[in-house]
Parts: C-alpha cells; sequence; structure tokens
C-alpha cells in the first residue's frame, strides 16, 4: 500500500479506496473486507435501484465483490476513479441478472419528471386549510340553531324540508333561518 495519502477528505478516501484495491489485487482479504465496509452501502442502493428486489439485490452485490476480487488487478486508477469502476460494475451485474431473471425493464428515474403531479401545491393546500378553519370559525359565530342548520345542509347534504323535520320547526321557518344565518356567514367571511 501507499504511504503517501492525504490527511482527510474526500481525496484521503479515494487513496485508501486505491490502496485498498491494489492489495485486493494481490489476494489480500483482509484489503476486500476494507472495500467492502467502504463502499457496499452505496452499491447496493445501485443494485437495488435496478432489480427493485431486495433479496436479488443482495445476490447481486455478493457477485459484485466476487468480480472485484477476480477483477482487482485490472483497475487503473489512472483512467477512472475507484468507485466510478466499482459502480460500473456493480450496474453492470444488475441489468445482467435484470436481463437474465426475465424481468420487465422499468422506466429511467428522469421519466418521473414528465409525469404531472395532480396534487395540490403546499400553497394552495395550506391557503385552503386557513379558508376551511376560517369557514367554521365564521360558523361558529353563528346563533346555535343557524349554525347547526348550516352544517347540517352544506357537510351532511340535507336539504330544506329534511333540516325542518330534523329540528321540528316548520319549512319557511328553516328557510328564514338559513338565509339569515347565511347573510352573516356572507359578511363575516367577507371581513378583512
Amino acid at each position: 500500500m501507499s504511504t503517501a495519502e492525504p490527511s482527510s477528505g474526500p481525496d484521503a478516501a479515494r487513496s485508501k479506496l486505491i490502496d485498498a484495491l491494489q492489495a485486493v489485487a494481490q489476494q489480500d482479504r483482509a484489503a476486500l473486507r476494507q472495500v467492502y465496509d467502504m463502499t457496499s452501502a452505496k452499491l447496493f442502493g445501485i443494485c437495488l435501484r435496478i432489480s427493485n428486489d431486495r433479496d436479488a439485490a443482495e445476490d447481486i452485490l455478493q457477485d459484485v465483490y466476487i468480480k472485484v476480487w477476480n477483477r482487482a488487478g485490472r483497475f487503473d486508477a489512472g483512467r477512472a476513479s475507484p468507485i466510478t469502476w466499482l459502480c460500473a460494475i456493480a450496474r453492470n451485474s444488475a441489468i445482467d441478472w435484470r436481463r437474465a431473471s426475465g424481468r420487465v425493464a422499468t422506466a429511467p428515474e428522469e421519466a418521473a419528471f414528465a409525469i404531472a403531479d395532480t396534487r395540490m401545491r403546499a400553497d394552495q393546500t395550506i391557503e385552503q386549510d386557513q379558508e376551511t378553519t376560517r369557514i367554521h370559525q365564521c360558523i361558529d359565530t353563528l346563533e346555535e340553531r343557524q349554525a347547526t342548520a348550516i352544517r347540517a345542509a352544506f357537510f351532511d347534504g340535507l336539504t330544506y324540508a329534511d333540516l325542518s323535520a330534523r329540528m321540528d320547526v316548520p319549512l319557511g321557518t328553516m328557510k328564514s333561518w338559513m338565509r339569515r344565518g347565511l347573510q352573516r356567514l356572507k359578511g363575516c367571511l367577507g371581513d378583512d
């Protein structure tokens, strides 16, 4: 292994990985463990994303490190970064597994940008929540029987006749309560 190793940061990690790969090329099992510890999370993520199957991704990852063990002597730090070389092995292994398994390929991540999101934007949701809160606050300022009738009509879908029967008042009285309640509600909602 080389002795000139940067003290910290990405260059230090790169140098450490290069040294470990060079040791793996010499059949050093401890160095393979070091390569695994430094890269397995990233390479597993690649395998999982391509295979879309956790068990398969674990098997693919094992195959990746067997290939690393057998091919470490081919790694050339002058041509590629060590993580790029390892990621290419993981990617190709996962693609080979996908082809061999007969699984249908999924669209690339970039395809997600072409799919429209039909949900309301966050600012629209907040605005709607504020408006709903304001409506309920205004209904709470109404006389109790008007508030009850308006809630039942608009939130439960009851008709004037249903409300009249439920509250045991004449239909004309119910219509008057609703009209006065809605006028007060409109005044409350119009205030800013």
